[in-house]
């Protein structure tokens, strides 16, 4: 799993085999508050009633639109990857910090995967599935087999990648999925035990040599999932300009068709800074959501502690991956900038974009 196949082009359509090279950090290249040049993608259109209700939701959900990490990627074929390997196929929106999450798993652990760029309008990337949310995972380790949901993915192939007692198609087994009834009255699916290892005693005691490291980690993917992505949307398009700015990059970077980019662009845009007022208020935001933001930064940061380079200490744990992941997908935008200049994240920040590199390489 640690071989990596030198770059080969994939072939036509949005598919990419992913390494883990990264940019240099926004922060480090532009003054803050700098917006991207605009530009459109290629392709169809559609109509402009579901390219509103598409810019506006299918990309932004009810945890926000959210932007993507910069990291260049590498392509290479599936034909390369060692025989017997775990192939994986990563379905995504790249403004999505639960897909951000999953790829800095995938990178941080050196596996490759190819990945499928999900137009979020049309969806027809992933038509196949009657799950109609990214990411998901394509996975075939011996006979091919769907993920869903990204804690799912990234504890189902954290536990094959620990323990080969079971096979992949058992170990997704363990994290049923639950219909529930929200207050509202919508049906959701739920995911149990998404945030456990399916370990035995023994590769329990290795991975988690104490019970309160295991219980920290989960504490701390959850916290991730339940609150920190919910800072994202209200501080990306906190003003109309922030807005705009995070379209702007989200058209260039998502699967657009020409007409769509531009529809999306300008109409999501203005959706988006009404949603975020609604996200806001649901989430019970202070006025200037900024100090949400950076107070959680610093909850995290004073969670990791001065002591140990990472919440897994030496290295990155799920909860440091999860966190990162989240974060950056802010990145090339005005709260990005903000956050590293107001919080105490950037040295943590820094480490975990350094140890990706080197380990995903």
């Amino acid at each position: 799993l640690s071989a990596r196949p030198q770059p080969k082009m994939a072939g036509a359509g949005r598919v990419w085999r992913v390494g883990a090279l990264l940019l240099p950090p926004a922060w480090r290249l532009r003054a803050p508050g700098r917006a991207f040049g605009a530009a459109a993608g290629r392709g169809g259109s559609s109509g402009r009633g579901r390219l509103m209700l598409g810019a506006a939701f299918a990309l932004g959900g009810s945890a926000g639109l959210c932007l993507a990490a910069r990291q260049r990627l590498r392509e290479h074929s599936a034909a390369e990857l060692p025989a017997g390997s775990l192939q994986l196929t990563l379905y995504q929106y790249k403004t999505c910090p639960f897909c951000s999450k999953v790829r800095a798993f995938l990178d941080y652990h050196g596996l490759p995967y190819e990945i499928v760029e999900v137009n979020p309008i049309m969806r027809k990337e992933i038509k196949f599935s009657s799950y109609r949310k990214v990411p998901i995972l394509l996975a075939n380790a011996g006979s091919p087999l769907q993920l869903n949901d990204s804690s799912v993915i990234i504890s189902a192939i954290k536990t094959y990648l620990i323990s080969r007692r079971n096979s992949l198609e058992e170990i997704v087994s363990f994290y049923p999925a639950v219909k529930t009834v929200t207050e509202k009255g919508k049906e959701v699916l739920e995911y149990e035990n998404k945030y456990w290892l399916m370990l035995d005693e023994k590769e329990t005691k290795i991975v988690y040599p104490v019970k309160e490291v295991r219980v920290e980690e989960m504490k701390w993917r959850k916290w991730a999932d339940e609150w920190l992505v919910h800072l994202i949307s209200p501080n990306v398009y906190r003003t109309p300009k922030e807005a705009l700015a995070s379209f702007d990059y989200i058209v260039r970077e998502g699967k657009f068709g020409t007409l769509e980019g531009l529809f999306a662009k300008y109409v999501g845009a203005v959706a988006m800074f009404f949603v975020s007022k609604r996200l806001k208020k649901r989430h019970q935001l202070r006025d200037d959501v900024r100090e949400d933001l950076y107070e959680a930064v610093n909850t995290w940061v004073k969670a990791v502690g001065k002591n140990r380079l990472f919440m897994g200490g030496n290295q990155p744990n799920l909860a440091d991956l999860a966190v990162y992941g989240v974060l950056r997908v802010m990145e090339g935008l005005e709260a990005f900038d903000d956050m590293m200049v107001h919080t105490n994240i950037q040295p943590w920040y820094q480490r975990m974009e350094e140890v990706i590199q080197k380990t995903g390489v």
